[in-house]
C-alpha cells in the first residue's frame, strides 16, 4: 500500500481556473510565437521555425513562472546555451546514438554552470543533435534562431500574460523592494535569516533547482505565522472579536463617516444594511485616496482637497456606497487565528468583518489579534 501511495500524484491540487490560465497562455504564447514569429513550417533559410521544446518551455513560463528554472535568464540562457552545445557536438560526432547521449549530458554539466537550468534545454540539445541536415546548414545560427529569439518572444509573452492575470513573473528576486517601496522585507519574510542563510539551506537539502530564495523565505514566514497560531490556543474569530460596532449605511455622506473616525479613532468602519445585511468596508485609506484624487485634479494639497470634496456634497453627496471596499477577507466565528494572521500579516488589511448567514456579527482589528497573542504569550511564561 505505502508503494502505491508512492505512486500518486506529488503537486498540489490546483483549481480548474489556475490551470484553464495556464493552458490559454501556452495557446496564446505559442500561437502568437508562431502567426508574428516562427513559423510551424521548418525554413532552412533563416531558421525561423518552432521547435518541440518551446513547448516544454511554455509548460514552465505559463503554468508554474515561480520556479527558477522558468525564469527569464534560466530560459533564455540554458536553451541557447544548450542549442551551442548540441551543434557543436552535432558537426564533431558521427554516430547518433553518443551524439544525441553526449549533447544532451554535456548541455545539462553547462546550463548547470551557467545556473540557467531549464529542463527543455535538454530537448534542445537533443533536437539538434538528431537533425544534423539542418546544423549543417544553419551552423551556430540555430542557436540564435529559432531558439534564442523563439524562447525570447515566449519569455516576453508570459511576462505581458502573467501582468494580465495578476501573477508575478519574472518572479521577485530576494533583494527587491517590499510592496511600499522601502528597503526593509514584507513582515512576513522578516526571519531574522539572510539571503546567504536561505541559500545555504536550499543548497543543503539540493533543493536549489526547485525552489528560489523568495519562496524558501515565504514558506517559513507562513510557517512561523502558523506555529505563532497553535501556541495562541484553540481560539477563534468568536473568542476576540469585538461585537458592539460602529456601522454606518451605504447613503451615509462623507462628512459624516469623516467625524466618525475622527471621533471614535478607528481605520476601518463596516457598512450595512438596516437588517445588518454586511455590504463592505470602509477604511481611513479610502478617505485620504478620494483627497488624492482631487487633489491631482485640483493641483492641491489633501487638506483642501477633502475640504473641497465635502462642500461639494451639497451638489453631488458622495456617500459610504460610492467609496467602501467589497472584496476584502471576510471570516466566519469558527474562523481559527491561524487564518486571520496572515490576512493582517503584511499591513494591507486593518480589520476583517466576521459574518454569518449574510450579516455582520463582529469585526477583528489588528488591535484585536495583537492582544490576543500577547495575552497568550503571557499565559505561556507563566
Amino acid at each position: 500500500m505505502h508503494i502505491l501511495k508512492s505512486l500518486g500524484p506529488a503537486v498540489a491540487r490546483v483549481s480548474g481556473i489556475e490551470a484553464f490560465r495556464a493552458g490559454l497562455g501556452a495557446l496564446i504564447g505559442l500561437g502568437l510565437t508562431g502567426i508574428f514569429l516562427l513559423s510551424p513550417q521548418i525554413d532552412m533559410e533563416l531558421g525561423l521555425y518552432l521547435v518541440a521544446p518551446f513547448g516544454a518551455s511554455s509548460v514552465l513560463l505559463f503554468a508554474v513562472p515561480n520556479s527558477p528554472l522558468a525564469q527569464p535568464w534560466s530560459a533564455i540562457v540554458g536553451n541557447t546555451v544548450a542549442a551551442i552545445v548540441g551543434v557543436a557536438v552535432c558537426l564533431t560526432v558521427s554516430d547518433p546514438t553518443l551524439r544525441i547521449a553526449l549533447a544532451v549530458g554535456l548541455a545539462i554539466t553547462a546550463t548547470i554552470l551557467c545556473r540557467a537550468v531549464h529542463p527543455p534545454a535538454g530537448a534542445v540539445a537533443m533536437t539538434a543533435a538528431m537533425s544534423p541536415d539542418a546544423v549543417t546548414h544553419l551552423g551556430f545560427w540555430f542557436a540564435l534562431t529559432p531558439i534564442a529569439m523563439g524562447t525570447s518572444a515566449l519569455v516576453v509573452l508570459a511576462v505581458i500574460y502573467a501582468r494580465l492575470t495578476g501573477r508575478h513573473y519574472p518572479f521577485r528576486q530576494f533583494d527587491d523592494l517590499s510592496k511600499h517601496g522601502t528597503d526593509d522585507r514584507n513582515p512576513t519574510e522578516r526571519l531574522g535569516l539572510s539571503e546567504d542563510e536561505l541559500t545555504n539551506i536550499l543548497e543543503r537539502y539540493s533543493q536549489s533547482f526547485n525552489l528560489g530564495v523568495e519562496d524558501l523565505a515565504r514558506l517559513i514566514g507562513a510557517a512561523e505565522l502558523q506555529a505563532a497560531a497553535h501556541s495562541s490556543g484553540p481560539l477563534s474569530a468568536q473568542d476576540i472579536m469585538s461585537r458592539n460596532l460602529v456601522t454606518v449605511g451605504p447613503g451615509t455622506s462623507l462628512g459624516d463617516i469623516a467625524d466618525l473616525f475622527r471621533q471614535h479613532r478607528f481605520t476601518s468602519l463596516p457598512v450595512i444594511e438596516a437588517d445588518k445585511t454586511f455590504l463592505g468596508v470602509i477604511f481611513q485609506m479610502h478617505l485620504i485616496t478620494q483627497a488624492r484624487s482631487d487633489a491631482m485634479r485640483l493641483d492641491r494639497g489633501y487638506g483642501a482637497a477633502l475640504r473641497r470634496l465635502l462642500d461639494r456634497e451639497r451638489e453631488k453627496p458622495i456617500v459610504a456606497g460610492d467609496i467602501m471596499s467589497v472584496a476584502g477577507p471576510r471570516a466566519t466565528t469558527n474562523t481559527p487565528i491561524g487564518a486571520l494572521l496572515p490576512m493582517m500579516a503584511d499591513g494591507d488589511t486593518d480589520a476583517v468583518p466576521v459574518i454569518e448567514y449574510g450579516k455582520i456579527v463582529g469585526i477583528v482589528t489588528r488591535t484585536d489579534l495583537i492582544a490576543a497573542l500577547a495575552r497568550s504569550a503571557a499565559r505561556t511564561n507563566q
